[in-house]
């Protein structure tokens, strides 16, 4: 038995194909009640369209590529989501790879993507050298998310207010009467940012020389190990910010097993709002860099740059948020 072509949905729903067509891309141009009939004959007779073909006669592929700098990151989860939300939306399809693994195999970490003939890319996270995303950004549009790396030209970047959110972080644990404060820092032009800002307000409160940053790798284990380092200094930090939600992880498990009651003994706040950072038994304080927004955000962007291909590079920063939780309290 023959599959179902296009020609037998439009029969069942009694329109033209042209219109089959339009109904299935989503088009504005199909009135509600046809769309339904098509779609209804299409799921009766087990319609599936030939995402081949379709891409031949349109000179796209429908899809979109996403490089991921680190697959382990549970920030880039809500990224994703939001991401692919407005992608799906408007009929487009990821394809995920991983920059670290491809770097690992000596590839260009967006070759596998190009090959496969990608409508356009949204890089998740922080490259080593998003300059040479440029000769990618001539052929199709280019966003970076989450990365506050200089881009190339034609390229948009939408990330969080990296400035603002720690600043927010500072002032609540300062608000909370502490005063030796560490910072558990990262790399990278976000944890840069991130990290000026934390010194920038201790300055303004006068706590200067009572602020103390220790540098890590962003992973639970850096932030377990610059913790327990930390906590060793004869005039150890009350609080801790840490440049991320998994570095602050790593420090609530290394004051445990230094016998130190979080929050009573040491505040941690942290950076991102995961899921981790929800789980009830962790409740981490941490700010919130409205991730979900963001990857809508950098969809929207590029959903822009297929209608109008030319012109600047822009920057859309997102507003964080502090969410207080249980790992803050007044200094003791």
């Amino acid at each position: 038995m023959r599959p179902p072509t296009i020609r037998d949905v439009a029969e069942r729903a009694g329109v033209s194909k042209s219109l089959v067509s339009l109904a299935l891309r989503g088009s504005d141009q199909v009135r509600p009640e046809k769309r339904d009939a098509v779609l209804r004959a299409a799921r009766e007779l087990g319609y599936r369209p030939n995402a081949a073909a379709r891409s031949l006669s349109e000179q796209r592929t429908r899809t979109i590529g996403v490089l991921l700098n680190d697959l382990r990151n549970p920030w880039f989860v809500d990224l994703l989501d939001g991401l692919n939300s407005l992608l799906h939306a408007n009929g487009l399809r990821m394809l995920l790879a991983d920059a670290r693994l491809n770097r690992r195999s000596g590839q260009d970490p967006a070759d596998p993507l190009l090959d496969l003939r990608v409508d356009g890319l949204v890089v998740v996270g922080t490259l080593p050298d998003p300059a040479a995303l440029g000769d990618v950004a001539a052929r199709i549009p280019v966003v970076l998310a989450g990365s506050r790396e200089p881009a190339p030209p034609g390229v948009d970047i939408v990330a969080g207010d990296d400035e603002r959110g720690a600043r927010l972080a500072a002032e609540h644990l300062i608000g909370l009467g502490h005063r030796r404060i560490a910072h558990i820092a990262g790399y990278g032009a976000v944890g840069d940012l991130r990290r000026r800002s934390f010194e920038a307000t201790m300055r303004r409160h006068g706590l200067a020389d009572q602020a103390v940053v220790e540098p890590s790798d962003m992973t639970e284990e850096g932030g377990y190990r610059t913790t327990v380092r930390l906590l060793g200094r004869p005039d150890r930090p009350t609080a801790v910010f840490a440049v991320n939600d998994i570095a602050a992880i790593g420090a609530l498990s290394a004051a445990g097993e230094l016998g130190l009651r979080v929050p009573h003994d040491l505040s941690v706040v942290g950076y991102d709002n995961t899921s981790i950072a929800r789980l009830r038994h962790v409740w981490l304080t941490t700010v919130d860099n409205t991730s979900h927004d963001i990857g809508r955000r950098a969809a929207r962007c590029l959903l822009e740059r297929f209608e109008d291909a030319g012109g600047a590079g822009r920057v859309q920063l997102a507003t964080p948020t502090l969410e207080i939780r249980g790992t803050t309290a007044p200094a003791s």
